[in-house]
């Protein structure tokens, strides 16, 4: 699922919209928008997304053998 569809889920689950989002991110919501058309969003975004929504962000590799078994997450 890309991240634009994972943050309309949240702000679906949150019920808030775009517009929402942007006044707690204290940006207009065409910027919002932009980046969620383009699904482009940095991880210092999508760290302030989360804040801003009462979430929090993860963002981690996960090594898995040819078995596709969990051995290290960096």
């Amino acid at each position: 699922m890309s991240m634009s569809k994972k943050i309309k889920q949240l702000l679906i689950e949150k019920d808030l919209n775009i517009t929402q989002l942007a006044s707690k991110l204290k940006t207009k919501p065409q910027n919002i928008t932009n980046k969620l058309s383009r699904d482009n969003f940095t991880e210092k975004d999508l760290i302030m997304i989360a804040e801003a929504l009462g979430c929090k962000y993860e963002a981690k590799f996960i090594i898995v053998d040819e078995k596709g078994n969990k051995i290290k997450e960096i």
